[in-house]
Order: structure tokens, then C-alpha cells, then sequence
């Protein structure tokens, strides 16, 4: 088992897609890459903790290849827009890969570098050291599994779903 922790915008729509992909066993939604000992939600839309948004995707390589996992990711946010995805404005929103040893550092470069030529504008996406990981509060896992009908999850989570359909079926649950 392996463990990428991405950050792509609000950490629900991350979440609500890689908890329907084949071969991730774990997705916790949470904070990371700030300077506040154990934010919290409100703490870090604050913007003043410099914590991302952030998800810790534990995947099976033997299922689905870490590519796979990375290209997603970049497929489902727009990683040329820095500090923001959408209305979702702030560092909290940024786009980054948090790496844990320098081999995980090269994967995440070589995927921005493959996954260049899909953007117009250049990529932003941070490839930064992981520091702590905080998991998020327990109304933010699994959120849209709990909340589909609200409006969010309805506007701009959906749309991601039906594009991970699209162009990932094959790796999605059935």
C-alpha cells in the first residue's frame, strides 16, 4: 500500500472521487503544510495557518498504478491557478503534492511534467516536503457520500464525478 497526499481545492472533491476509485483503500481528508500545531476548519479558511486543503489517498499499486493516481488528480483540478480552484479562493485552495522521500518527489515532477501539455497555462501545482498531516474534523470525511443533495456537492463536485467517468471509468467501483 501506498500513500500520496494531495492537495486540489476543497479537500471534498478530492475525496468524493477517490473514494469511488478501484484499489484506494483509504482517503482521510485533513491539513497539511502549515505552522499551526492541530488546525481546524475554521482555522485554516482563515487562510492565516498556510495549511492546504488536502487529502491522504492510501491506494493498492497492484490494482491501480500510482500514475493513474497522480494523472487523476490533475484531471479533477485546475492546476494552473495559484491559490484558488473556482470560487474556492486562498492558499488553503492551493494545488500541491507532498512528498515523503525524494523517489515520491520525482514521480510527482515527472506527472506535473506529463501532465503539462494537457494546460494552456503553465502548472503551479507545489511539489513541497509532507510535514504533519492533520486529519479534519469528522463532518469533512466522506462528505459528499453524506451530503450529495446539498448544493456544493450538486454544483461542483458532481461535475468532477461525471468527468472522472468520463475519462477514468475503467478505474472507478462499479
Amino acid at each position: 500500500m501506498r500513500t500520496f497526499i494531495l492537495a486540489g481545492g476543497c479537500f471534498w472533491c478530492l475525496d468524493a472521487v477517490y473514494q469511488q476509485t478501484r484499489g484506494v483503500s483509504s482517503v482521510v481528508s485533513g491539513y497539511i503544510g502549515g505552522h499551526l500545531p492541530d488546525p481546524g476548519y475554521y482555522e485554516v479558511c482563515s487562510g492565516t495557518t498556510g495549511h492546504a486543503e488536502a487529502v491522504a489517498v492510501t491506494f493498492d499499486e497492484d490494482i491501480i498504478p500510482a500514475d493513474v493516481i497522480l494523472d487523476m488528480f490533475f484531471a479533477l483540478h485546475d492546476p494552473t491557478t495559484l491559490n484558488r480552484q473556482g470560487y474556492d479562493v486562498g492558499t488553503q485552495y492551493r494545488s500541491a503534492m507532498f512528498y515523503q522521500d525524494e523517489e515520491e518527489a520525482e514521480l510527482f515532477r515527472a506527472a506535473i511534467e506529463r501532465n503539462q501539455a494537457l494546460w494552456s497555462a503553465p502548472i503551479v501545482t507545489e511539489v513541497t516536503r509532507a510535514s504533519r498531516f492533520y486529519e479534519a474534523e469528522a463532518i469533512h470525511q466522506d462528505y459528499y457520500a453524506n451530503n450529495s443533495g446539498q448544493g456544493y456537492c450538486q454544483v461542483i463536485i458532481n461535475p468532477k464525478l461525471a468527468k472522472a467517468r468520463k475519462y477514468y471509468s475503467a478505474w472507478l467501483k462499479s
